[in-house]
């Protein structure tokens, strides 16, 4: 099944700027930023860390950091943007380095992105150090339980949010701004049995609130709220 990331590269790398979306800009990244950075780590690993921007934030902050995505146009469009960075292609579940090489590990809404899920977080695990920390944004399951036209107005003409097959794992084609792309709707029970199988530890859940971004945009957020964000510690 084609993911759709190499005929959405440009687009994507459009839509991002240099701030990131709304989400990004207003709602995740200084959660994100804080928790990655809350225990001092020498070196990082940004996986499916697409055109490169939370890895530079994590550089400038004076994190060792490194990006890895499958996307070729998004690793070039990476090092474009930061030539001194190191920025490969490769894949969440197959990562190429060796074991406990990193004290911190970066998944920035990535894995809905992934089939194999499961293999990604135990991959994540691998190569962190014993006592790592792995910072995980997604997306809440019962927004993309949603996916593709959850916002609708009922009877009485108000806008409502309705999501249906919650527990069943599907694939889903979503489209915006030029990009078509597969995503993978999973309930959250699946992340947490998932990294727990992994030999993980949460050690911090949020659902971050908008920070700025426009009054309506926040209310609207606030009614149905899209990420979540977890710190999960490596035994």
């Amino acid at each position: 099944m084609d993911k759709g990331w190499d005929q959405s590269a440009s687009a994507w790398i459009a839509s991002m700027g240099a701030n990131g979306d709304w989400g990004r800009e207003f709602v995740l990244d200084a959660p994100m930023r804080a928790e990655a950075l809350k225990a001092a780590p020498e070196n990082a690993i940004d996986i499916g860390c697409g055109e490169g921007r939370f890895c530079r934030l994590l550089r400038e902050a004076g994190v060792d950091a490194v990006g890895v995505d499958p996307t070729r146009a998004l690793i070039e469009d990476a090092r474009r943007r930061d030539p001194a960075g190191d920025y490969r292609i490769g894949r969440a579940e197959a990562l190429d380095f060796p074991d406990a090489s990193f004290d911190l590990a970066i998944s920035y809404l990535a894995l809905i992105d992934i089939a194999e899920a499961e293999l990604a977080i135990s991959e994540m695990a691998r190569v962190l150090k014993p006592g790592g920390m792995g910072v995980i944004a997604h997306i809440n399951g019962f927004t993309t339980a949603g996916e593709p036209d959850g916002w609708r107005r009922n009877l009485f003409g108000k806008l409502r949010y309705s999501f249906d097959d919650y527990l069943d794992t599907r694939a889903i084609e979503v489209a915006w701004k030029g990009i078509r792309i597969l995503n993978w709707h999973r309930p959250l029970s699946f992340y947490f049995k998932a990294f727990h199988a992994a030999g993980f530890g949460l050690r911090h859940f949020d659902e971050p609130e908008p920070q700025g971004g426009g009054a309506e945009r926040i209310a609207r957020y606030r009614r149905v709220p899209h990420f979540c964000l977890m710190r999960w510690e490596k035994h």
